[in-house]
């Protein structure tokens, strides 16, 4: 089967014991998902069925939206509430208005140092390896962009404690990490932080509201349902620019050859070719003396 799902991840599984379990369901080996949530995570897990598997690197670099709690005055060694305690402050006196001056400093365009605990390769192995060895290594800090932020009132942790929470919901770019987002807030308080628990809420077009989980999946299988949940490659990239191509086209693309593009699109920019209701190519949108063109990248038809 092709196509995508849009599923709700619990807490506890790695993302690739939810892809494990889809092969599974789906009596297929050809699964991958868009976007890594960490175990503690729950929310949107994009998973690729098949041909889509090959749309992997478009959907995982689509906006992203979450829910996270910030607990500040709080320091763990992985910047989350699974990691050892470091240092403890006093946060008691942070409010509403300090925090908003906070997260307005972190809006736009910002510079992120890579977490340890990640799947970031470096010399061939994840940090998160080189973590559990003990070892720390020198990460360069990466571009990021927060498109939104908004933080809840302050809320007071049990009694007996100095820390408070306080819920975040934001809007970036791939390749964010909230956590970091988290501990970053704390340091320019003053009196650290950490986050406490997430929920990815969305994932470009995929809405948690529209989200099924494992389960749900299990039991449309016992049903023999599952196309039910299943979203077709062509509506799964249906944020994408698109060109329809006619019979023509489609042996051009199916030979690689490119195709002329009325449409007024960036040059530069990727955008899906679709023939009905089905996704043909995704290619990129060049410009020669003839005018615009579409050159195929990828292609998932064998011709007409």
């Amino acid at each position: 089967m092709d196509g995508v799902l849009n599923v709700r991840k619990a807490s506890g599984p790695t993302s690739h014991d939810v892809v494990n379990c889809i092969r599974h369901i789906f009596k297929q080996k050809r699964v991958g998902h868009a976007g890594t949530l960490d175990p503690m995570a729950t929310g949107v897990l994009v998973v690729c069925l098949g041909k889509a598997t090959r749309l992997v690197e478009y959907l995982t670099n689509t906006r992203k939206h979450y829910r996270a709690i910030l607990t500040l005055g709080i320091v763990t060694d992985t910047q989350d509430a699974t990691g050892n305690i470091l240092v403890e402050k006093d946060a008691s006196g942070i409010d509403i208005d300090q925090m908003r001056r906070a997260t307005a400093a972190f809006a736009g365009e910002i510079k992120q140092i890579p977490p340890m605990i990640s799947a970031i390769k470096h010399q061939g192995k994840p940090l998160y390896k080189h973590a559990r060895e003990g070892r720390t290594i020198e990460r360069s800090p990466r571009p990021v962009t927060i498109y939104s932020i908004e933080a809840s009132p302050v809320r007071n942790m049990p009694e007996g404690t100095q820390s408070v929470q306080v819920e975040l919901k934001v809007e970036c770019s791939s390749g964010t990490y909230i956590r970091t987002l988290c501990a970053d807030i704390g340091d320019y308080l003053g009196c650290g932080g950490m986050m406490a628990a997430l929920e990815r809420t969305r994932v470009g077009s995929f809405d948690i509201g529209s989200s099924v989980t494992v389960d749900d999946l299990q039991q449309a299988a016992n049903e023999d349902r599952l196309s039910d949940f299943v979203v077709p490659m062509a509506k799964a990239v249906g944020d994408m620019p698109g060109v329809e191509a006619d019979d023509a086209g489609i042996r051009q693309i199916a030979h690689g050859l490119p195709i002329a593009v009325m449409n007024d699109l960036p040059v530069g920019s990727h955008a899906r070719i679709t023939y009905g209701d089905d996704l043909i190519a995704i290619g990129i949108i060049a410009q020669s003396d003839d005018g615009i063109y579409m050159k195929p990248s990828k292609v998932f038809c064998d011709g007409v």
